[in-house]
């Protein structure tokens, strides 16, 4: 627990909709919804987006409780100030490091997320007439880049854009993707003992799922003989779409639209399926799964505990995969986004560099996300060795 703060604390608490969804608000100590905060989430009603700022927000209001401070006396300094206590680069004191180990620092993306949070937060307030000089002060504008101009659908006429003075200065625009350790595939099949486990670690490897998508399919979603009833793959392929309201609460990350008619699925994300996935999945259905498995209706089950044959969440997922990592003597922690990376890059290098297929394979959303994340020579590969040595004159 935080230093100064005391049991009854703020927190976010998670409401479940009739419908299945689930929505997200803050509650103060006495279990009374926070009004404000209220109002804001609201707007981001059933999206994945709430959930995200529902965290941000509910730690930025504790360090505010701590700081005396309330929404008419808070200033664009203090917003600042709080940015340098959760990690930010920032050129003031910023007094105590407000998150503890190991949760503090925020890393670049969760800055990026904080500062989004809370301009969108306080602006809200701003325009019911709360603190209207500190809407002033965040509501700037900045000169278009060429990237706003692309994304623009009338990027020529643009003559400003939104800007956020709580963002942290952007760096280098390429990220480096954590991998997989050579051969990590190889031990964790060799590691992991039931059918349920040797699946997981099979089919995160040879695709780029995200967790949520694998922990949320249902078996109506596998087409894994060719020319299934969708009609949209001739090859064995799955659909991963979003569903809200499974009752493991894993939903997939992006949601094309999907439907379920006549007994077959289409629609959603198609992703192809190897030989290597379909054998593992007809040795977990003959076993563990006929053994254990309820009328639900999802791929993963659990295989233990007074829950045995519910579906499987996404928390299981990681835990069984960071202790098959341990058990392999695998360095780091093994997470299932890291499958993502190193299929991706896989195939980038397959391809021979082409970004159009490792972004079809991976369904990513664009070619310029791959190409910033993939998109860099290998320091060892013999043609970059090669084109060093021609410019040093050591080739002709």
């Amino acid at each position: 627990m935080r230093s100064g703060m005391v049991l009854g604390d703020l927190r976010v608490q998670k409401l479940t909709r009739s419908g299945g969804g689930s929505s997200y608000t803050i509650l103060g100590p006495d279990a009374s919804v926070v009004g404000e905060a209220d109002d804001f989430l609201r707007e981001y009603d059933g999206r994945g987006t709430q959930k995200t700022y529902a965290y941000h927000l509910v730690d930025h209001l504790r360090w505010r409780q701590r700081e005396q401070l309330t929404t008419e006396t808070i200033t664009l300094r203090d917003l600042h100030r709080y940015m340098g206590a959760v990690g930010a680069n920032v050129a003031m004191p910023f007094g105590q490091p407000w998150r503890t180990p190991p949760k503090c620092p925020y890393n670049a993306s969760a800055l990026q997320v904080t500062a989004s949070c809370l301009k969108g937060f306080y602006l809200h307030r701003s325009g019911l007439g709360v603190n209207p000089a500190l809407g002033v002060a965040l509501a700037v504008r900045r000169l278009p880049t060429r990237a706003d101009r692309d994304r623009s659908l009338l990027g020529h006429t643009l003559t400003s854009v939104s800007a956020n003075p709580l963002a942290p200065k952007s760096g280098p625009s390429r990220r480096h993707p954590k991998m997989l350790p050579d051969g990590a595939a190889v031990e964790l099949l060799a590691a992991v003992t039931s059918a349920r486990d040797k699946l997981v670690v099979t089919w995160l490897s040879d695709t780029a799922l995200r967790v949520g998508g694998l922990a949320g399919l249902h078996l109506v979603d596998l087409h894994l003989r060719p020319d299934a009833g969708c009609g949209e793959c001739k090859s064995p392929h799955l659909h991963v779409c979003h569903r809200p309201g499974n009752p493991n609460e894993a939903a997939a990350k992006t949601k094309p639209d999907w439907r379920f008619r006549d007994g077959v699925v289409s629609g959603g994300e198609i992703v192809r399926v190897s030989p290597a996935m379909i054998s593992s999945y007809f040795e977990y259905m003959t076993t563990e799964y006929q053994s254990f498995a309820s009328d639900h209706g999802m791929l993963l089950i659990q295989l233990f505990g007074l829950a045995r044959g519910e579906p499987w969440t996404t928390d299981g997922v990681r835990g069984m995969l960071r202790r098959a990592g341990k058990k392999a003597a695998l360095p780091g922690r093994i997470k299932p986004h890291a499958f993502r990376h190193t299929f991706t890059s896989a195939v980038l290098d397959a391809s021979g560099g082409d970004l159009l297929v490792a972004k079809t394979a991976g369904n990513w959303s664009s070619v310029k996300t791959v190409d910033e994340i993939y998109g860099h020579p290998d320091l060892h590969s013999p043609e970059f060795i090669s084109a060093l040595r021609q410019v040093w004159g050591e080739e002709e």
